[in-house]
This record gives structure tokens, C-alpha cells and sequence, in this order.
């Protein structure tokens, strides 16, 4: 099996300390690691473990191979179902 990370670029992160109502940095939150035959496999392990990713504000998540060559694995997914 191979492990994948999640990630989604939705949502803000506020250094400690900040008064600033607005975001000071935007970067990538990590919404966990699974593993699969294949990223498909992964994100089904994820959500079924994982269960209330579903009820989250999170989306669109990607995720890539945890392995040296990781640049050319990126798969998407979304959380949400659209009807």
C-alpha cells in the first residue's frame, strides 16, 4: 500500500498574537494521510475513517504520493458531492 497526503489551499491561518481581522498568511491546511493502491483508494480510506471530513467547510482537497518523486502524483477530490 501507499500513503498519500491531503490537502486543501481553502482556509486562513492567523499568526498567535495577530488583532488583525484579516488573514496573515495563506498557505496549504493538511487534512490528513491515508493509504491506497492508488489515490483513488487513499481518498476512499480517508473518508471512511475519517468520517465528519464531509460536515467540514473543506472541499476541494488534493493529494500527492509520500514518496521522493511526489511532484508528479497529484490527484484532486472533493469532499462535497454536487447535485
Amino acid at each position: 500500500m501507499t500513503s498519500y497526503i491531503f490537502l486543501t489551499s481553502e482556509g486562513y491561518t492567523f499568526q498567535p498574537d495577530s488583532e488583525s481581522a484579516l488573514p496573515d498568511i495563506e498557505n496549504l491546511q493538511v487534512i490528513g494521510i491515508a493509504q491506497g493502491g492508488t489515490p483513488d483508494d487513499a481518498f476512499f480510506d480517508l473518508v471512511s475513517n475519517f468520517p465528519y471530513l464531509k460536515e467540514t467547510a473543506f472541499d476541494e482537497v488534493f493529494c500527492y504520493e509520500l514518496a521522493q518523486d511526489y511532484e508528479h502524483t497529484r490527484s484532486e477530490f472533493r469532499l462535497k458531492v454536487t447535485e
